[in-house]
């Protein structure tokens, strides 16, 4: 191994423990407890009432970050374009985990119908709205983001297989459809009209629904690399 193969080596190697650090710190913000321990059985059943909105949290942000590990074993890249995109991934994770966890503490409390806790209490469709806009936009960075790290892996690394590389092209398009769906959700939610019905709230989170096509097109994808490397 060449020295300059070293030198990247240790460059990826610090950047993965940054980035691994930044997650981790995220999800310590999901804590169901918050920031103070329970006092009594109530506290107690409280903090306990989050879990479902932790659970759902913790495996969305786990998700991101096996994306990038994903994509540290297929690519291998340590050059500046990689750093950048890799510390934009964690500027936006940062940014993404208050509106991922209000958005699904509200879910389980309107489905519950109250029984499970949601501390952010939306007032009038307007705040729901700026909710949804908000994670949208998060979502839709963080995934565009990743599109951007597998794309510029599938371009410029080296040492990596043709499957590996196809492999990165296949996650390209993945994460760039993921984008996508949170654009949409985020033209459905600024769409709906201020003094429209409550059940049209619905409609920007049913468009994250739309990832669950994404198999079937991504298959599709998978057999056309086939064929092309045939």
């Amino acid at each position: 191994m060449s020295l300059i193969e070293q030198r990247e080596g240790i460059e990826a190697g610090r950047l993965d423990i940054f980035v691994d650090g930044a997650f981790a710190f995220t999800l310590t913000l999901l804590a169901i407890s918050g920031t103070e321990i329970p006092r009594n059985l109530g506290m107690l059943l409280h903090a306990l009432g989050g879990i479902p909105a932790f659970a759902c949290s913790f495996m969305q942000i786990a998700l991101f970050w096996h994306a990038h590990v994903h994509w540290r074993s297929q690519c291998r890249l340590a050059d500046r374009t990689s750093l950048i995109l890799s510390l934009v991934l964690v500027f936006f994770v940062l940014i993404f985990v208050y509106p991922l966890h209000m958005v699904f503490a509200s879910l389980f409390s309107f489905i519950s119908g109250g029984i499970l806790p949601s501390d952010f209490q939306a007032q009038t469709i307007n705040e729901v709205k700026g909710v949804f806009v908000c994670y949208g936009a998060a979502y839709m960075c963080m995934s565009a983001t990743l599109a951007l790290l597998y794309r510029h892996g599938a371009r410029h690394a080296i040492h990596v297989s043709p499957a590996a590389r196809d492999e990165a092209r296949v996650a390209t398009m993945v994460w760039a459809i993921s984008a996508a769906v949170g654009l949409l959700s985020i033209i459905v939610a600024l769409l709906i009209p201020s003094q429209g019905s409550g059940m049209l709230l619905i409609l920007p989170g049913s468009c994250y629904f739309l990832l669950v096509l994404m198999r079937f097109l991504l298959q599709s994808y998978r057999r056309r690399l086939q064929q092309a490397a045939t």
